[in-house]
């Protein structure tokens, strides 16, 4: 996504009359803006956007798709409600708070409260050329799918409260001040950091907070030991397709316009998600002897994932790169749990992690289109983008380990022993995914 103007600003009885907010303007060190004036929205871009932000809406499901089948069958509803609760609380957390300190006038750190609940936008406000309306829902999609993702990490152990208040302190604590830094005006976008669609924002900022709580909430009884066999692989290769299906407006809806670098991102995915497919397919061909369903969708993701944050400035020819050394760093990845001893249960870490650290520094490289990287001559920018991924990295991995450790020390992680073994289906929603 390209740099974004601050919104509208409620006014200065509003915020005086809402009791939390002087304090958090004093902390966060916000400021008033002027108020925007009202213009004119283009109703091609307006609709683009509109269909874009439902496609990413759309990814909801295909992840829950995607998750629920590679999980056992007594916690394909678990895993289910991972994705479609994060829709609910984190749907309404965005309009009251989440949009307001992610895009609007603050600090190098984070926004300010001058969009609390979006008072002063009104059916005339004008973000760009669509409306600010439409702006807010489409960045909404990656605010709620982005916690989301972290779910496949802990699939299978962690009680539903916990992951309710996990969704809601990490959307505070991480997803909104990173969104700042890299598109609300924070310091990362400021030092010319580029991440067209979320490659730290959402790809990184997922794969390293799954490692954090992955970690501290330990491992599935029997892992490594027992054989954890995905359930229903059908249902994971239909999650893939809506997967891929919805990151076309995931990435070539963040041109925020129906334009030639729309139609650049939407070749750019194309090309990268088979490339992926491709690489992890013949690799896995080459040492297990046999492709597998999984590992090819798994290919596909690590290559979404890893051109998200290029999209938008590469050729075709670079997508494929970025997306043939995804599938091999990717498919190398997911096997560092088994070395490094953490379970990370549907390979957050492995695919979006690494995925998005490489897609990142790939921007660095490859950068051709309204920016520059270093194969265009400059040097400067792959630095700026290895300090973003080292940034964000130690951020989202420090503030994640407190989150957890929170969690763990006042109401607890993880489900006993007792419902594991039962799973967490009708332990924990009372019901079942097949009667059969």
């Amino acid at each position: 996504m390209f740099a974004m103007t601050p919104g509208f600003r409620t006014s200065a009885t509003l915020r005086s009359s809402t009791i939390v907010a002087p304090f958090l303007y004093f902390f966060l060190g916000s400021h008033p803006a002027a108020a925007a004036q009202p213009g004119v929205a283009n109703p091609a871009d307006t609709a683009w956007v509109l269909t874009s932000a439902a496609l990413v809406l759309l990814m909801l499901p295909g992840l829950a798709l995607f998750y629920g089948g590679m999980v056992q069958r007594k916690n394909v509803l678990s895993s289910f409600m991972h994705s479609f609760v994060a829709l609910g609380i984190l749907g309404m957390l965005w309009i009251i708070v989440g949009y307001s300190l992610s895009f609007t006038a603050g600090n190098w750190f984070i926004g300010g409260l001058g969009q609390f609940m979006l008072l002063g936008t009104t059916i005339h406000s004008v973000h760009g050329t669509i409306p600010t309306y439409a702006f807010v829902m489409f960045q909404g999609m990656f605010a709620i799918i982005t916690p989301a993702l972290i779910s496949g990490a802990v699939a299978e152990r962690m009680t539903f409260k916990s992951y309710l208040l996990f969704l809601i302190l990490w959307s505070f604590l991480v997803y909104y001040p990173l969104a700042h830094w890299v598109w609300g005006g924070g310091w990362f976008e400021k030092a010319g950091g580029l991440d067209f669609a979320g490659g730290l924002v959402v790809h990184l900022s997922a794969g390293v907070s799954a490692l954090a709580v992955a970690y501290i909430i330990g491992k599935r009884s029997g892992f490594p030991h027992e054989m954890f066999v995905p359930h229903n692989l059908t249902m994971t290769l239909l999650g893939v397709g809506l997967l891929w299906f919805g990151w076309f407006g995931f990435n070539a809806g963040s041109a925020l316009a129906a334009n030639a670098t729309a139609a650049l991102a939407f070749t750019a995915t194309m090309t990268a998600a088979a490339a992926g497919a491709c690489a992890w397919m013949i690799l896995e061909w080459a040492i297990v002897k046999k492709p597998s369903a999984l590992g090819f969708a798994s290919g596909i993701v690590a290559g979404l994932g890893a051109v998200t944050p290029a999209s938008g400035f590469i050729s075709p020819q670079y997508a494929m790169v970025i997306g043939i050394v995804s599938g091999a760093i990717c498919f190398f990845g997911v096997r560092m749990k088994f070395r490094f001893h953490y379970d990370d249960s549907l390979d957050v870490v492995g695919v979006h992690g690494l995925g998005g650290a490489w897609g990142t520094l790939a921007t660095g490289l490859f950068a051709s289109v309204g920016a520059t990287g270093l194969i265009a001559g400059n040097p400067g920018q792959l630095e700026i983008q290895a300090l973003g991924v080292v940034a964000v990295g130690l951020y989202c991995f420090l503030a994640t380990c407190a989150i957890a450790q929170f969690l763990e020390k006042t109401i607890g992680l993880r489900v006993g022993i007792e419902e594991e073994m039962a799973g967490l289906d009708m332990e924990l929603h009372g019901e079942v995914g097949y009667s059969l």
